[in-house]
């Protein structure tokens, strides 16, 4: 359903191997646009070129773009590098923008050009120029000028932007050394890739590294392993395997987005993981999609590991003929899908193999399908509410390699735009951001950190499910016509959802959704037993509950639940034993006034059923 994982603008520090997109040699050449940051960005990975290749003779340059807060430069290098080295990196660098060399833009003939950088031992950059003679052959045009900018003695092959003069440099950091195949193929030479970071005043410098050393805390690969949620292993690259407090997390997500379906009247499905090509023919996916998926040959007949649940759930809609009266009809499916993805761009698991989407696949009549998008933004609306995150909403439209008729694209691409202005929600626009099939409202949130993350997706679908697929219903009149077809999913991918709610919590879950929602605390080993009589009353009602018995001290105990996270611990001794009460304490220190058991159990009960963020 959905087509992509989705990834956010800021992506998580300190990779240990990160592959660049692959791109035509046009893409390479550009910087990074868009940002009035970027000039800057894009001079100061030059500056550290020309540093790198001044510290270590022999050096060959692969791209240095502006990203997304930073800069970074591939290297081929004759050795590894090591933290010290990037210190030298950057005492050099800032000796060269004290020199405050122009950036000059100079042209050359495509055979000069590509004499130049061969002449000086830069492949990489033959490579691209050699590619864009190609793309100019098979267009039919002339060959390109070679672009090039010199600040002093450093020349590099680029487009621009640059800034005037290298002193337009605002303080940078360089932040960290990753390693990154040439033009993201395994099959290509591994390069180091130097990462890092420039702002116009030290203070947006210094606030922007306090964010990324808080990012680094709420790794959520960190405190997936910390608060015993989830681990990796190499026997399974990119899936998780789930611990018990995780899947207990998992599972209340799960319940709570399905009591929103339930309430909507959507109906529960399951489909096969295993699927023959003819389906994925039928779809598209074989041809538009196939090097994402996971491809099985049995008994000579090829079949595929479903990467998206939509094209199965029109089997189940073709089970019986359909009468107007049917419709809506909504299909959800807690899906477990696979996608091939490249082994460079795993992450946690916010980029993994294996994965379960909240998927759902409604079909309406022409009539509903407005109200039904507009029902849908609410169910964003709710859901995200439960977590305090605030969604907005951008427009993904027709894209290069879309497939169906135009026609049913300009028809389905009006009713998104006439039910994002009804909504009066703000909105932007992506131009042929849309997957091949359908045009989209993609939701975005910020975390606590400010990071932007695409998060759920809205479809809607006149072209590959009703039209490839021959799906009808039966009008009033007795006539066959084709229903459209929405795709959503709210929380998306089920593990990609929890990654960043770990890093957006740091690990501190809303006392709903906690793993531990509170943690009984005898003080004595004679205090257990009421420990247990006390957890039961909890349990009763639905807290997820345990008792520490541990031979641990008091006070240990408790700051190994504020470590947990746990948002209660309820510390119980003779006195509370014999009264039958409680005094909750906080993970954050707090502490309230007791109540009774059973009065506690009431509390945390309808504490639970609000779904508060905090």
């Amino acid at each position: 359903m959905v087509e992509e994982q989705g990834a956010s603008s800021e992506a998580l520090v300190d990779e240990p191997f990160e592959a660049p997109q692959r791109g035509s040699a046009e893409e390479l050449l550009d910087a990074h646009a868009g940002d009035p940051l970027d000039p800057m960005r894009h001079s100061s990975a030059h500056v550290m070129a020309e540093a790198v290749m001044e510290l270590f003779p022999g050096t060959r340059l692969g791209i240095g773009p502006a990203i997304s807060d930073g800069f970074y430069y591939d290297f081929e290098l004759p050795r590894p590098l090591t933290p010290d080295d990037l210190g030298r990196i950057e005492a050099r660098m800032a000796e060269s923008i004290a020199a405050d060399h122009a950036f000059v833009r100079e042209e050359l003939p495509p055979a000069e050009g590509r004499r130049f950088f061969e002449e000086r031992g830069q492949p990489f950059k033959v490579e691209i120029l050699d590619d864009l003679a190609r793309l100019a052959d098979a267009s039919g045009q002339p060959h390109p000028p070679v672009s090039t900018y010199r600040h002093g003695d450093f020349v590099d092959l680029c487009r621009g932007p640059h800034v005037e003069s290298a002193r337009r440099i605002g303080p940078f950091r360089l932040l960290s050394v990753a390693g990154a195949y040439w033009r993201g193929d395994e099959k290509r030479p591994m390069l180091q890739r130097i990462y890092g970071t420039v702002w116009p005043s030290e203070e947006e410098l210094e606030r922007y590294l306090w964010r990324r050393g808080e990012a680094k805390k709420r790794d959520h690969r960190r405190l997936g392993l910390q608060l015993d949620l989830f681990s990796f292993h190499d026997v399974s690259p990119g899936v998780a395997f789930w611990h018990p407090k995780g899947q207990r997390l998992w599972r209340t997500l799960e319940s709570a987005v399905r009591e929103v379906q339930a309430r909507r009247g959507y109906q529960e499905i399951s489909t096969p993981i295993l699927v023959h090509r003819k389906l994925w023919e039928q779809s598209g996916h074989w041809d538009l999609y196939a090097e994402n998926m996971f491809r099985v040959e049995i008994e000579e007949q090829q079949f595929g590991l479903k990467p998206m649940n939509c094209p199965e759930s029109t089997f189940i809609y073709r089970s019986r003929v359909r009468s107007y009266r049917d419709l809506p009809i909504r299909y959800s499916e807690f899906g477990r899908l696979h996608r091939n993805e490249r082994s460079g761009t795993l992450s946690g698991l916010t980029r993994v193999r294996q994965f379960i989407q909240d998927d759902a696949h409604i079909y309406v009549r022409p009539d509903q399908l407005r109200d039904e998008l507009e029902a849908l933004l609410g169910e964003v609306r709710e859901v995200y509410g439960w977590f305090g995150l605030q969604p907005r909403y951008v427009f993904g439209t027709k894209p290069d390699k879309a497939v169906g008729d135009p026609a049913l694209w300009v028809e389905a691409e009006g009713y998104i735009l006439e039910t994002l202005k009804a909504s009066g929600a703000e909105y932007g626009v992506k131009l042929k951001d849309g997957t091949f099939y359908a045009p989209k409202i993609d939701i975005y949130t910020d975390d606590a950190l400010g990071r932007e993350w695409q998060m759920a997706t809205i479809q809607v679908d006149l072209v590959m499910l009703p039209e490839r697929f021959d799906l009808t219903y039966v009008d009033e009149a007795g006539q066959p016509r084709r229903p459209m077809a929405i795709h959503r999913a709210i929380y998306g991918s089920l593990e990609r959802f929890i990654g960043i709610l770990t890093e957006h919590f740091a690990g501190a879950f809303p006392f709903w959704c906690a793993p531990v929602q509170a943690i009984v605390v005898p003080i004595a080993d004679r205090h257990a037993e009421a420990g247990h009589e006390l957890a039961a009353v909890l349990r009763e009602r639905g807290i997820r509950v345990e008792v520490d018995e541990s031979g641990a001290r008091m006070q240990n105990k408790i700051r190994l639940a504020q470590e947990q996270k746990v948002p209660y611990m309820l510390v119980l001794g003779d006195r509370e034993i014999e009264a039958r009460t409680a005094s909750p304490r906080t993970r954050g220190g707090e502490q309230q006034l007791a109540m009774g058991w059973e009065q506690l159990g009431d509390r945390l009960q309808e504490e639970a059923r609000a779904r508060q963020p905090s």
